[in-house]
């Protein structure tokens, strides 16, 4: 596969088959993830690979802490506090082309509730990766680990499979950490699922648009 056609074709997968992944395919797809560059050389980060019943008993923990209405409290702020356009709008369409593609109503609350509890899950998926670094590392580590993520996305899809990055998984990270053995002097950043796609879902066929580049970039000389 093509770098520009595996960039194109990458999107955050919502529904995963009931199938298998081959332990061979993880291994080749960490390696790969591995040369990613880091500043210094420092490889900041930690993956923990997660699956059958590990996996499912840090999904319903993640889930019942939900239901019973706690709110998370994860190891660093994903989102601004204040929301500014154009951030606002692209957030509001991207959740609006997701229930849209399930045919879940603005106000239907209840199956929005549902359909987020779906992440905990991650989606039917049978692996997830979640990927930590230590606390004590500074800001650059954050764009290491970044880049770090990028690069196993694509030499997952380079396997046949599927990937969602998650940062709901990481919403109650005592949850997660206690359960693997993380200590508390890592910073669980987020999980992310890895499959086999559900190629017939309907809430794997929308695809998010991309802003043109003069949105973005500017040119001088």
């Amino acid at each position: 596969m093509k770098l520009a056609d595996a960039l194109r074709s990458r999107h955050s997968c919502r529904a995963f088959l009931a199938r298998e992944v081959e332990s061979d395919k993880i291994e080749r797809i960490l390696r790969l993830a591995a040369q990613a560059p880091s500043g210094g050389n420092l490889q900041p980060w930690q993956v923990t690979v997660v699956s059958g019943r590990t996996k499912q008993a840090i999904a319903e923990a993640l889930e019942a802490r939900f239901r019973a209405g706690i709110r998370g409290e994860p190891d660093y702020r994903y989102y601004p506090e204040h929301w500014t356009e154009p951030y606002t709008s692209r957030r509001l369409a991207c959740g609006m082309q997701l229930y849209s593609a399930l045919g879940i109503e603005r106000e239907d609350k209840d199956r929005r509730r549902e359909q987020w509890i779906e992440n905990y899950h991650s989606f039917g998926a049978p692996i997830v990766l979640y990927l930590h670094m230590e606390s004590h590392l500074a800001t650059g580590a954050y764009v290491d680990l970044g880049i770090f993520l990028q690069s196993l996305m694509l030499a997952a899809l380079e396997e046949g499979l599927a990937t969602c990055p998650q940062q709901a998984l990481a919403e109650y990270p005592q949850i997660v950490k206690r359960r693997l053995g993380i200590g508390d002097d890592c910073i669980l950043l987020c999980g992310i699922a890895l499959g086999y796609e559900d190629t017939s879902a309907p809430i794997n066929q929308y695809r998010t648009p991309r802003a043109e580049l003069a949105a973005f970039v500017r040119y001088f000389s």
